[in-house]
């Protein structure tokens, strides 16, 4: 199957990806302005004539003021059914929210959910409705952020139904660096679908051309999806990209999307990491956490029906006036997570079972529970890091 790809990523390569090398510390600040796959319309337009398409997205794909739905109405472009992922089409339901099938109010396409509690992936019914798939969705760049998940289960049903994919690509705001270790796969979950690190730094294109490869996408079948990616031009993997739309209600800003890593760990405890407040992902705390000036009380409201926590006096810490520079320079930091284990002494009822399904192996609870240190347990990845690098070098569309 490598055979059949390094010629694409040659083409899409030499198409619109050419961008000056950088060293791996340095941040790219172009004049140039990057451009996500969705404005070149002359790349995938072509593809999609005489066509009834079925699009992936949400409110994140945008192309200037307008939505790339609208765009290709436009076009004349015979859009038949829209998938909304987590969150909804137009961003607004809680994590992990059931969302029901509708129509989109502004457009009048159908929308077939894809999170409506009784599957997460296409009905037979819905597979019908269309010939070719367009994906175009803001990912953050991290395996426990369900929008790849997605995406990978419409692969597979397009695989399985012989339609083919056009991913219309966009720049990873975490997609500076690799960290964190690869998911041990008896743990595969909603928020863990591939066996990849928890920072896996490639753009959604790159990934979705790496699973098809590698047989995750139809177990054993490398290279089963017919996928073509239209690149981002003027991007690289040291590009500094600040997201021009949040891409979901608890990721409002570009200090939660980089303490997205650290933090997000929370969610497998009853600690509050900032749902129902101004901050989410920002702060953490909870109310019998001793020694903290900082205090928070998180109320049901927008993209949070019902924090943890909710309506509680918390107090801990406040991470959000780090600077962006600062964010960018650091990787996973379980040190947050270490401090709020050993400050509520609460030992084995610190932690939930979803805590493995985030961090996606069995010892690293065991490892803290021993005392060991954040930098310790961020040794005992390194490998997996070191080799995913290697592993995904070949489906790598950007300079890294």
């Amino acid at each position: 199957m490598r055979k059949r790809i390094l010629p694409f990523l040659l083409a899409v390569i030499f198409a619109g990806c050419q961008a000056r090398r950088n060293t791996p510390q340095e941040v790219v600040m172009s004049d140039e302005r990057i451009i996500p796959a969705d404005e070149r319309t002359e790349m995938y337009l072509p593809l999609l004539r005489g066509k009834r398409v079925a699009l992936f997205s949400n409110h994140t794909a945008v192309i200037g003021d307008r939505h790339v739905l609208d765009v290709l109405l436009e076009n004349k472009v015979n859009v038949t059914a829209i998938f909304s992922p987590e969150h909804g089409f137009r961003g607004t339901a809680d994590a992990g929210e059931h969302v029901s099938s509708s129509v989109d109010e502004q457009t009048g396409v159908p929308i077939l959910s894809l999170y409506d509690g009784k599957r997460r992936g296409p009905s037979d019914e819905s597979m019908n409705q269309f010939d070719v798939l367009v994906v175009d969705i803001q990912d953050v760049g991290l395996r426990y952020y369900t929008y790849y998940v997605t995406m990978i289960r419409l692969m597979k049903a397009c695989s399985l139904k012989g339609k083919p994919v056009i991913v219309l690509d966009r720049p990873n705001p975490n997609g500076h660096y690799v960290d964190g270790p690869i998911l041990d796969m008896s743990l595969k979950s909603g928020v863990g679908g591939l066996p990849i690190p928890i920072v896996h730094g490639m753009t959604l294109g790159e990934l979705a051309l790496m699973a098809n490869d590698k047989g995750w996408i139809v177990e054993e079948k490398p290279g089963a999806c017919e996928l073509t990616v239209i690149p981002c031009e003027n991007y690289t993997h040291h590009s500094f990209y600040m997201l021009p739309v949040a891409p979901s209600p608890n990721l409002p800003n570009m200090t939660a999307i980089y303490l997205y890593a650290s933090l997000c760990y929370f969610e497998g405890t009853d600690v509050s990491l900032g749902r129902g407040t101004d901050k989410p992902f920002q702060i953490y705390g909870h109310p019998d956490m001793k020694g903290y000036k900082f205090e928070f009380t998180p109320v049901s409201r927008f993209g949070a029906k019902n924090p943890p926590q909710q309506n509680k006096l918390c107090h801990g810490v406040d991470l959000s006036d780090m600077s962006l520079e600062e964010l960018r320079d650091k990787k996973i930091d379980l040190s947050y997570l270490i401090d709020a284990y050993h400050n509520l002494n609460v030992g084995d009822a610190f932690f939930t079972k979803f805590f493995e399904l985030l961090v996606g192996r069995r010892d690293i609870r065991t490892m803290i529970e021993e005392g060991k240190t954040a930098t310790e347990i961020s040794a005992t990845w390194q490998d997996d890091v070191a080799q995913f690098k290697a592993d995904r070098k070949p489906y790598l569309l950007y300079e890294e």
